[in-house]
């Protein structure tokens, strides 16, 4: 019989720790981005210290593997975090920390945030440094039209403003 129909007892087995994938790019910051990698370290390290003094046993138990994933997930963004002083980013050219307003072929504008994969929020125009988009504006000047390559078709984009906040 094959080994895998045979149930076996596991409670003696150790628990394996799962750790959630690491992105081999540079783990660039903004200030925003640091600080917020310190404020998730800071969320599941009270979660878990919850979790430890929790009454309920069983659900402390089943939840607790997750929140200790998630701490040392975090805390390795963070231990590896390389901080970028957006003072010290060319204001004539799109690079990491800009917001760059762009002109769609319709007329329309947008505001991109260039940010660290952590930080990245497409849905609120922040767009990861390793992003086809923000690749496609890396070193572009204003009045400059780049093309963005997209799975429903590339789009030129002209850069209309680049600022740096901060």
């Amino acid at each position: 019989m094959s080994r895998a129909f045979v149930k076996e007892d596991d409670a003696g087995a150790p628990e394996e720790k799962v750790d959630l994938p690491i992105s081999e790019h540079p783990n660039f910051v903004t200030p925003a981005g640091l600080q917020m990698l310190r404020d998730k370290v800071a969320q599941y390290e009270a979660e878990r210290a919850e979790l430890k003094t929790h009454d309920d046993e069983l659900a402390s138990q089943s939840h607790l593997p997750r929140v200790e994933q998630e701490v040392r997930y975090w805390e390795e963004r963070l231990r590896t975090a390389i901080p970028v002083d957006l003072a010290k980013q060319p204001r004539d050219k799109v690079a990491f920390g800009a917001v760059v307003t762009v002109e769609d072929d319709d007329g329309k504008t947008h505001d991109y945030q260039i940010v660290g994969e952590d930080e990245a929020e497409p849905q609120n125009g922040k767009v990861s440094y390793v992003s086809p988009l923000a690749r496609a504006l890396d070193g572009a000047e204003v009045g400059e039209v780049i093309i963005w390559k997209r799975p429903a078709g590339d789009q030129e984009l002209e850069v209309m403003a680049i600022k740096y906040e901060g």
